[in-house]
């Protein structure tokens, strides 16, 4: 049948077409964006999730968000948990999500069983994200939860040089690793802690060690861990804790902030404890029962304050 606009109905399958090939490439955009790849390090193959957003990158790079999962867990669960995908499109940076060996992280415990050379690990990962994507290395961060925290905790201390600032939630500094902190510049630390984790102490002390099947040993609390990341980064008082008003009524846990006074720009302490709240992430899901980790706080999400705290550095 002959047709009234044949120019049309050209144009229309040339569009098609152009809509297919695009998909296509999307497609492939996409996967290349979402990627599982290892390094070997030390002799030991180490692997590792990553994602990058599908946009140009600034004119210094991406910034970088490593992200370290807890005791028995693995980057991809940290990838559900905080949904740092999304935020990584939104807001423009690369999201990376470390496998540690044996389900666990060096955090620099002494009772730690496997002693693995995670700091090197993560220098190397630093190196190689060099060479495969733009990244900004003025900009590089660490958030991770439990046994996760605790390492993060640690990279602040061992390679300021390399990480801006850190995100524990769920865990503070190990007594260990605080006897040897000495980071050479100012990292911008934030804290969220539920008050009730009866795995890591929020007061401080011995760390749950299921039987002999965790790592157990030892962690400062809450607030001396801020104390000793305000000294090293020259700050004033531990500010005012204030509680903020809840934005989930049916939600029991409350929010009571900190902010450290006269820190430097590049080197703020912040933090952020739930009251009624456990050894989880706010926010997230309730991963396992309340009787074994405490109650999750809905009273805000842990995942966008980190981001927006990262990302609110000045280089």
């Amino acid at each position: 049948m002959k047709t009234l606009f044949p120019g049309r109905r050209r144009a229309a399958l040339i569009g098609l077409a152009a809509l297919a090939l695009a998909t296509i490439i999307q497609s492939r955009r996409a996967d290349a964006a979402d990627r599982n790849d290892q390094l070997n390090v030390g002799g030991q193959v180490r692997t590792f999730g990553i994602h990058i957003p599908d946009a140009s990158p600034p004119p210094g790079g991406f910034p970088v968000i490593l992200t370290f999962h807890g005791g028995g867990g693995q980057g991809a669960a940290m990838r559900r948990l905080t949904g740092f995908d999304a935020f990584a499109d939104s807001r423009g940076f690369i999201a990376v999500y470390p496998d540690g060996i044996g389900r666990h992280w060096n955090d620099g415990r002494k009772t730690i069983h496997d002693s693995q050379d995670d700091v090197g690990f993560v220098v190397a990962l630093l190196d190689w994200l060099q060479v495969n994507a733009r990244v900004d290395r003025s900009r590089i961060f660490a958030a991770g939860l439990s046994n996760g925290a605790l390492f993060a905790e640690r990279l602040g201390c061992d390679l300021s040089g390399h990480i801006a600032a850190i995100a524990a939630v769920a865990g503070t500094l190990p007594v260990d690793t605080a006897r040897a902190c000495n980071p050479t510049r100012s990292v911008a630390v934030l804290q969220i802690a539920g008050v009730s984790d009866p795995i890591m102490p929020y007061g401080g002390g011995k760390v749950a060690d299921f039987g002999g099947r965790g790592e157990g040993g030892t962690v400062l609390s809450v607030a001396r861990t801020a104390e000793l990341w305000r000294q090293r980064n020259g700050c004033g008082s531990p500010g005012t804790e204030e509680l903020l008003r809840p934005t989930a009524p049916l939600d029991p846990t409350q929010i009571a902030e900190m902010v450290a006074s006269g820190c430097p720009p590049a080197g703020p302490v912040r933090v952020i404890s739930v009251i009624g709240a456990g050894h989880t992430w706010p926010g997230g899901p309730q991963y396992a029962p309340v009787a074994l980790v405490g109650r999750t706080s809905r009273q805000f999400s842990a995942s966008r304050v980190i981001v927006d705290f990262f990302l609110a550095l000045p280089p």
